[in-house]
C-alpha cells in the first residue's frame, strides 16, 4: 500500500468518525445549547449537554439567576444531568462552563426581562388613518388649450407614492387646502415649492400650476389623498402601559402600495355583517361596518410592518377574556395545538382551534415567523380558513400569547403565516430585548 493510499484511508476514517460523532447525543446537545437565553422573573428552564464529565460553573449575578438552586458564584456540576435555571429579578447574568476548571466550554448570557402580561384581543376594529402630509396617488392631464394637455406634476418629476409635507415652507395636513394654494399661485403666476418626502428623504420641487380651460381653475395634474380607512383585528391591549397593537401587517396605500406615514388616526368599534368564504385561489373577506358615531377605542401613532400601534385606555367590549396573559418568547413556541381569537359574527370574540405547523428561527424582525393551519370545524365551515380582515387575530398557546395572524396561503386558505408577538410588542414600545420597557412614542 502506497503512502498516498494510506493517507486517503486515514482521511476517510477521520471523516467517518466526525460524521458519527455529529450524530451522537452529546454532540447534538452541545450544538443546540444556547449562547443567549431570555427569561421572565420566576421562570424556570433546563439546559442539557448530556456529557459524562464534570465542569466548573460560574454565575456572575446569582441574585438574578440561580443555577441548580444554588446562590453560589461558582461550583461543580455533572454535565450528564440537566442544568436547572431559575430567574428571580430583571437584569443580566452570565453563566460560564469550564472543563477541569480551566478549559472554556460554553458561555450563556441570560437576559431576565421585566414581567409582562397583555390581554389578547380578536375584536374587529375600524381603522381611520390620516397621513402626515398629502400622498400622490396618480397623474392626470390638464387641458390648457383645445388641442393641448399637460401634467405639471409629471413634468416636475413628482412620483406616485411621494408624500407632499409642505407647500411654500408651510406644513400641509389637509388635502382640502391644496386647491386654494394652487389657485392663488396660478393667479399670481408664481411657482409653488413642494417639499416632498420620497423614501424617507426630503426634497424641494418647483411646480407651476396650469390653467384648465375646461374646469376654469388651476391644476397641478396630480391625484392626491390624505386619508385611509378599513377594518382589521385588534391583537392585544397592554393595560399597564395603556397601549395596543393590531393588524399584524403594515397599512399601504391601495393605489401606490407605499406605506402610509401616520399623521393622526383612531381605531373604532366595528361590526361584522357577513363573511365571504375563502376558496382555493380566492381568499375570503370579513365584511364589517363602522360609522362616524362608532365608539373610539384608541389613537393611531405608528404604522409598521407589524401593524398599527397607539394609546388605548380600556379593553373593548365583547372580549373572549378580560384576563391578562403572559407572552411567550419565540424560542418557547412549539409545533402543535394552539388557538386564535377572532370575530365571525357581529362583535363577539370567539376562540378557535389551530395548529402551529412550523416555527422559524428569526434573529431579526420578520412577519412570517410561523406557519399555522386552521383545524376548527366551526371556523372552517364559516370562513373556509383565514380570510381578509382576520389579520391581527391573536394566537394563544399553552396559556401564553405567542403571535398574530398575518397572511393567508392563497392556494390553501386553511393555512397561513403568523408573526411572533415579541416583534409587535417591540413596535408598541414594550421592548423585550432590553432591561427596561420604554414608553410608546409617535413615529
Amino acid at each position: 500500500m502506497s503512502g498516498n493510499q494510506r493517507k486517503r484511508i486515514i482521511g476517510l476514517m477521520l471523516v467517518f468518525f466526525v460524521c458519527l460523532g455529529s450524530l451522537s447525543t452529546p454532540f447534538q446537545s452541545f450544538a443546540s445549547f444556547p449562547e443567549e437565553l431570555r427569561l421572565f422573573p420566576g421562570q424556570q428552564t433546563n439546559l442539557q449537554l448530556s456529557m459524562p464529565v464534570n465542569a466548573q460553573l460560574t454565575v456572575n449575578n446569582p441574585e438574578i439567576v440561580k443555577v441548580n438552586g444554588s446562590a453560589k458564584h461558582s461550583f461543580q456540576v455533572d454535565l450528564h444531568n440537566p442544568i436547572s435555571l431559575e430567574s428571580y429579578k430583571a437584569g443580566q447574568a452570565e453563566m460560564k462552563l469550564k472543563l477541569f476548571g480551566t478549559i472554556p466550554l460554553k458561555t450563556v448570557k441570560v437576559n431576565v426581562v421585566p414581567d409582562l402580561k397583555i390581554i389578547p384581543g380578536g375584536h374587529t376594529i375600524g381603522v381611520k388613518l390620516k397621513s402626515a402630509g398629502v400622498l400622490v396617488v396618480g397623474h392626470h392631464l390638464v387641458t390648457i388649450a383645445e388641442d393641448k394637455k399637460i401634467s405639471p406634476g409629471e413634468d416636475a418629476k413628482i412620483q406616485l407614492g411621494d408624500l407632499i409635507v409642505k407647500i411654500n415652507g408651510k406644513p400641509l395636513t389637509d388635502v382640502n387646502k391644496v386647491s386654494e394654494l394652487v389657485n392663488d399661485s396660478g393667479e399670481r403666476k408664481k411657482a409653488l415649492t413642494l417639499t416632498v418626502n420620497r423614501n424617507s428623504e426630503l426634497m424641494d420641487v418647483q411646480i407651476t400650476p396650469a390653467y384648465d380651460v375646461v374646469d376654469k381653475s388651476y391644476r397641478l395634474g396630480l391625484y392626491i389623498r390624505d386619508s385611509a380607512a378599513g377594518v382589521g383585528t385588534l391583537t392585544f391591549y397592554a393595560p399597564d402601559q395603556g397601549v395596543y397593537g393590531a393588524l399584524g401587517h403594515i397599512i399601504t396605500d391601495m393605489d401606490t402600495q407605499t406605506p402610509v406615514v401616520v399623521g393622526s388616526g383612531e381605531i373604532v368599534h366595528s361590526n361584522v355583517t357577513s363573511i365571504s368564504k375563502s376558496q382555493n385561489g380566492e381568499p375570503g373577506e370579513k365584511r364589517a361596518q363602522f360609522s362616524k358615531e362608532s365608539k373610539v377605542l384608541g389613537s393611531i401613532e405608528k404604522n409598521t410592518q407589524f401593524g398599527i400601534f397607539g394609546k388605548m385606555k380600556e379593553l373593548p367590549e365583547h372580549s373572549f377574556t378580560e384576563e391578562a396573559l403572559p407572552v411567550a418568547f419565540a424560542e418557547e413556541i412549539k409545533e402543535g395545538p394552539a388557538h386564535i381569537y377572532t370575530v365571525v359574527n357581529a362583535q363577539k370574540v370567539e376562540q378557535f382551534e389551530i395548529e402551529v405547523v412550523h416555527v422559524a428561527k428569526q434573529e431579526f424582525p420578520a412577519t412570517k415567523g410561523m406557519v399555522i393551519k386552521v383545524t376548527d370545524p366551526q371556523l372552517l365551515a364559516k370562513t373556509g380558513g383565514i380570510v381578509q380582515g382576520m389579520s391581527g387575530s391573536p394566537i394563544v398557546q399553552n396559556g401564553k400569547v405567542i403571535g398574530a395572524v398575518t397572511h393567508v396561503f392563497v392556494n390553501d386558505p386553511s393555512s397561513g403565516y403568523g408573526c411572533f408577538i415579541e416583534w409587535m410588542l417591540q413596535d408598541a414600545g414594550i421592548m423585550l430585548r432590553t432591561n427596561e420597557p420604554t414608553e410608546l412614542k409617535a413615529s
